[in-house]
Formats: structure tokens, C-alpha cells, sequence
């Protein structure tokens, strides 16, 4: 029993030591990074415009990546329930047809995303989030409803939009669903006009050469009733496969949603040094730290508990033997 007990304190010793390491190391590579995004300075000749970067997002010297940037006010979804699209806004679909948003309205609800297909990090993640949560949904698209994906950069063309499809469609593995996704660049006056509809505020930023390449803006997506009106806001990047079927059959019987928390995921820090966005990532090394220490926490509940326990059980079966002892 003593032998076994021994053993029991040695293994909870190394979980404790290796667990406590694992959140000292996420810990302070997240302060690395934080600290490197708000000392770095880039000399290089290619760099030369960043100092403008920091200008344009509201950054002043020694402020640190988690203070959110005066650029971000400017930023961000205003919830516009029950707003009529202006559907006679015409864009480029994937194969290169003007067509007008109408085309997809009438029959069924869509699924609305605003994006740029040359997004480095945000947009990607906003679209794998909503194709992976609808790999779960009963509803097919192009039968039971459409998805319009629609790039707020004019600069963007017809051939980006093809492969941005042609990737999600094949993610989604059902090629016969082609018919349902719809991926559109516009102009600029059009894109305006829809982005103001919808409530998408975003603003153009420097990218890491110094031109207005990228954007700061935050993440959702909009499900839109048959008629074209807004019904349901979700935010962030990862969707709820029940939220996404709920809001789908609501919105095919014209019901609309009420607004839900407005919990944004920021897409606009473009960090050179690490050709990354060092604030998102810092924030998920933290994330990792604290799920950690509550793993270890839980680890060193159950293992004294459990200790407990068969030390109680030992002491009443030891009691137990010394009372029958006596008795013979």
C-alpha cells in the first residue's frame, strides 16, 4: 500500500511539474510576441512606409498589441435586422457574368459573407468556420439555400473568385452543390452600398510594403430571408451548426432574428516581424495557458480525491482487521 502510494505521488509530482512548464512556456511566448509587436522597427528599404501603418491605426509609441487602436472605432457590425438588401446592386459572379443580387432571391434564403479573397488570416478562417458547420447541416445548398460571398476589394477579379470556390466547394465535398455557392467582386460604389446596408464597417490599411493592400475589418455572416431582408447576424469565425439550421428555417418563413452579443473578432494587425497578426496569436497562446492551469487544477482535484478515498478505505479495512483480530 505504502509502495503504491509512493508511486501515485510520483506520477502527480511530474504532471504537475510538466503542466506548470507547459503554461510558463505559453505564458511567456505570448509576452514575446506582445512585446515584440509593440518595440519592433523595420529599417529595410521594403519597410520604409510601415511607420505610416502605425500612424493610420492609432498606435502611439510605447503602446502596447493589447490596446485596441483609435482605428478600430471605425470599425466593426451594426446589426441592421430586418433591412431590405438593395438587390438591384449588380456584381461579378466566379465565371464572369454581371448579374444582379436578385438572382438569388425569391426561392430560398442565402447566406451572406463579406470577405477579400487575399485576406491574410481572418477571411480564410470566417469561411472554413461556416463550411465545416455546414458539413453538419441538413439543408443542401443550392436546393434549400444559397451562399454569396461577395469581396469588398474592387481590385479583386473574377479569377480569385473562381478559386476561392472551387477550394470551398471541394472543402465541402459535394460537388454537386456547385450551383449554391456564388463568390462576387464588385465595384466599389456597389460594395459601399452593400457594406452599408448590411452594417460591415471596415477601413483600408497598410499591408507589410506599405500599400493599401488589406483591410481592417471584423467577422461575420448574415442569413438573409427569401426577400432579401437581414434576419440573423453570427459573429466571429466558428458557427453553430444548430444556429446556422435554426436560422436558415426561420428565415425561409420570413421570421426574423433578434440581435445577439456583439463579440467581434478583429482582423487589421499585420505584425512584419512575424508576417502573422501577433495580437490574435498572442491572445490564443493566453487562451492556452489558462485551459491548461484549468486541466491541471482538474487533474489535481481528482488525484487527491482519489487519494483520499483509498486512504479512507485502507484505514476502515485496517480498523476492521484489528477488530476481528481481537475477536479471536
Amino acid at each position: 500500500m505504502t509502495y503504491q502510494g509512493t508511486i501515485r505521488r510520483s506520477w502527480r509530482s511530474v504532471g504537475i511539474s510538466t503542466a506548470g512548464a507547459v503554461v510558463l512556456g505559453l505564458l511567456s511566448a505570448a509576452s514575446l510576441l506582445q512585446a515584440q509587436s509593440s518595440s519592433s522597427t523595420m529599417p529595410s528599404n521594403g519597410d520604409k512606409a510601415l511607420p505610416s501603418m502605425t500612424s493610420a491605426m492609432g498606435e502611439k509609441a510605447g503602446e502596447t498589441a493589447d490596446t485596441k487602436p483609435n482605428l478600430l472605432n471605425s470599425v466593426g457590425i451594426d446589426q441592421h435586422l430586418n433591412t431590405q438588401l438593395p438587390l438591384n446592386l449588380t456584381f461579378t459572379d466566379d465565371t464572369g457574368r454581371v448579374v444582379p443580387l436578385s438572382s438569388y432571391f425569391g426561392k430560398r434564403p442565402a447566406i451572406l459573407a463579406l470577405v477579400y479573397y487575399q485576406c491574410p488570416m481572418l477571411c480564410s478562417e470566417e469561411l472554413n468556420g461556416l463550411t465545416s458547420a455546414l458539413e453538419m447541416v441538413r439543408y443542401v445548398p443550392g436546393k434549400d439555400f444559397d451562399i454569396i460571398v461577395i469581396s469588398i476589394d474592387p481590385s479583386e477579379g473574377t479569377d480569385l473568385a473562381a478559386a476561392k470556390k472551387r477550394s470551398y466547394v471541394k472543402r465541402y465535398g459535394r460537388p454537386e452543390t456547385a450551383n449554391g455557392w456564388h463568390f462576387m467582386t464588385g465595384t466599389q460604389a456597389n460594395i459601399d452600398a452593400l457594406t452599408s446596408a448590411v452594417g460591415f464597417k471596415y477601413v483600408r490599411i497598410p499591408g507589410p510594403d506599405g500599400k493599401l493592400t488589406q483591410f481592417a475589418h471584423a467577422s461575420a455572416i448574415q442569413i438573409v430571408t427569401p426577400s432579401g431582408k437581414l434576419a440573423q447576424y453570427y459573429m466571429g469565425v466558428e458557427y453553430s451548426p444548430k444556429d446556422l439550421l435554426l436560422g436558415l428555417d426561420e428565415a425561409s418563413s420570413n421570421k426574423i432574428g433578434s440581435p445577439v452579443d456583439n463579440i467581434l473578432t478583429y482582423c487589421y494587425h499585420y505584425d512584419p516581424t512575424t508576417n502573422t497578426h501577433s495580437l490574435i496569436v498572442a491572445r490564443v497562446i493566453q487562451v492556452g495557458g489558462v485551459v491548461t492551469m484549468g486541466m491541471l487544477g482538474g487533474f489535481m482535484f481528482l488525484m487527491f480525491r482519489k487519494d483520499y478515498t483509498q486512504g479512507h478505505h485502507g484505514n476502515s479495512e485496517g480498523n476492521s482487521g484489528q477488530h476481528g483480530t481481537g475477536k479471536r
